[in-house]
């Protein structure tokens, strides 16, 4: 694996699950998110050139299916992602899934903790999210 790494780069990988929150104050928060697409301010990114900011749905390419609201992603021209779903399955209220990754190119930090890398991306899906502020959330439930 290091010699891919070390050829190709790393992708790390951290998923925060915020369960138990109410499911309005989650639509709300994605409600928001959804109306700013496409409308950020330049500097909204921490520094981070954006690809793509936008609602997603999942195109199935074995029945054509299209199922629409998949949830909200940001594609950063470095390869790092951002994606925010709500799953309303749990036992008590909805689940904020906030998925994370961070590429690290071959000359990069290729042994670092996932959680460590990824923090600086966390935070900035945090705040563009407000996330505590829409649901009272200081932290994750848990950390993937």
């Amino acid at each position: 694996v290091k010699a891919h790494w070390s050829k190709y780069g790393r992708n790390y990988y951290v998923r925060y699950d915020y369960e138990g929150v109410e499911l309005a104050d989650a639509e709300k928060m994605m409600k928001y998110m959804s109306e700013m697409a496409g409308k950020w301010p330049a500097d909204a990114f921490n520094g981070m050139e954006i690809e793509t900011a936008d609602v997603f749905k999942y195109n199935d390419p074995v029945d054509k299916s299209v199922s629409d609201n998949q949830g909200i992603r940001f594609i950063f021209k470095n390869g790092s992602r951002i994606v925010f779903r709500v799953s309303g399955t749990g036992v008590v209220g909805a689940t904020i899934r906030l998925y994370l990754e961070k590429y690290e190119g071959p000359s990069g930090n290729l042994n670092a903790h996932p959680l460590e890398m990824v923090k600086p991306i966390a935070d900035l899906a945090l705040k563009l999210s407000k996330l505590e502020e829409f649901t009272g959330r200081k932290a994750p439930s848990v950390m993937t």
